[in-house]
């Protein structure tokens, strides 16, 4: 492209600019491959920039507007977005360390007072690894706003910059910031939007100590089990199965029942039953007698577990309605929704006890007779749960 003869001139009273070094001339022009103002000569014949790609200083001047314009509009997007996770995000998660750190203190405290004399330095090691995550957590959000704050105000510094080089300079002076302009751009894309962090929510394990579970395991059961009177909704039960007249054996038989009146409760296809007593809150524990069956499951369900059907939706431990410990022959697991985790015992538990503490979210299944923890299980659950039970092979007995 040439533009020999051809570029702005300087109106009547105004200053000329700068002018071309090689030929006096006004830089009218800008070279894209030498990336510099260059004046009409220098792009014609014999020009250093003849064959170049060279269009007017107007248009690319233009074209840096426009970059700038999409830059600050970034800018203020990103601004927008962190401004908005310093203000929603970070109180959120500094409330929610703060409530679940006091919950796992009472969590702490309610279970080492059942066995207060045995380990009263346990608490206090406990109660300290509490305090210490909630100060790390509490440090990690403040550490957090800090960094962001920083972030923040960097990056208004460089969009005034730019919004001044845009309202202030020239074609030829913007032209010439090209160089600084890309450098705050780098600049400002340097700095990445707020991401999820596990550094900042309290890390509820830290409760965790094996100790402590089997303590409170054992004492658990041995003041609760057998005092809360969990019965079998008789309206449940499979036509598979026979209820005892205490409400508390269910017995396996090939030969379905025909005295079970057709209920909208009860089980048609899996030989499954539900306790008549369902748990909203606290603690609540029982232990049912296993040693006999080769095939069963124990847990509990929601209320909302369908029976009717031979579907996975009515089947234990396979939708998101059931949470089961299972056997069947010598292979134990842990099913929820579909998920099943095998447990690799050594010998077969005549008795199984079942800790529900639904203000620690947890679901135990512990062993009495050697005081085991066989498996745990933490969730939300959806209240109300009652205890849930299935058999397939001859008999299991909630012991009271």
């Amino acid at each position: 492209m040439s533009a020999e003869g051809a570029g702005p001139q300087p109106g009547p009273g105004s200053e000329p600019g700068p002018l071309c070094p090689e030929h006096g001339q006004a830089l009218g022009w800008f070279c894209g491959s030498e990336r510099r103002p260059v004046c009409a000569t220098c792009t014609g014949q014999g020009g250093r920039c003849r064959g170049h790609r060279v269009r007017r200083v107007e248009e690319r001047a233009e074209e840096l507007r426009n970059k700038i314009v999409d830059q600050c509009e970034r800018l203020q997007l990103q601004s927008a977005g962190i401004t908005k996770y310093m203000a929603e995000v970070l109180p959120g998660k500094n409330q929610r360390a703060v409530s679940t750190a006091s919950a796992a203190r009472e969590v702490v405290i309610q279970r080492l007072s059942l066995v207060r004399n045995l380990c009263e330095s346990e608490e206090q090691r406990l109660l300290e690894r509490v305090h210490g995550e909630e100060e790390r957590a509490h440090q990690s959000i403040l550490t957090q706003r800090v960094h962001w704050a920083e972030a923040l105000q960097k990056l208004d510094t460089i969009r005034t910059g730019l919004v001044g080089m845009l309202t202030h300079l020239d074609d030829l002076q913007l032209i010439q910031k090209e160089e600084e302009i890309f450098e705050r751009a780098e600049e400002a894309e340097g700095i990445l939007d707020p991401q999820e962090s596990e550094k900042l929510n309290f890390n509820e394990k830290c409760t965790w100590s094996p100790l402590l579970t089997r303590l409170w395991a054992t004492a658990a059961l041995g003041s609760l089990s057998g005092t809360e009177d969990v019965r079998i909704d008789e309206r449940t039960v499979n036509p598979f199965l026979q209820l005892s007249d205490d409400r508390r054996t269910l017995t396996f038989s090939a030969k379905k029942s025909k005295a079970c009146a057709d209920d909208p409760e009860r089980f048609d296809h899996w030989p499954n039953a539900l306790a008549t007593t369902s748990f909203q809150t606290g603690l609540h524990a029982w232990t049912v007698n296993v040693q006999n069956s080769c095939a069963y499951k124990v847990g509990v369900a929601s209320g909302q577990l369908p029976r009717k059907g031979s579907g996975s939706d009515c089947r234990l431990g396979h939708n998101a309605y059931s949470w089961v410990f299972s056997r069947y022959d010598q292979e134990f697991r842990f099913s929820h929704n579909g998920q099943h985790e095998p447990l690799g015992l050594l010998r077969c538990p005549a008795q199984l006890g079942v800790l529900l503490d639904l203000q620690a979210q947890e679901l135990l299944f512990y062993e009495p007779a050697s005081g085991s923890v066989l498996y745990t299980y933490h969730t939300a659950f959806p209240g109300p749960l009652f205890p849930v039970f299935a058999v397939a092979d001859q008999t299991i007995s909630i012991v009271h």
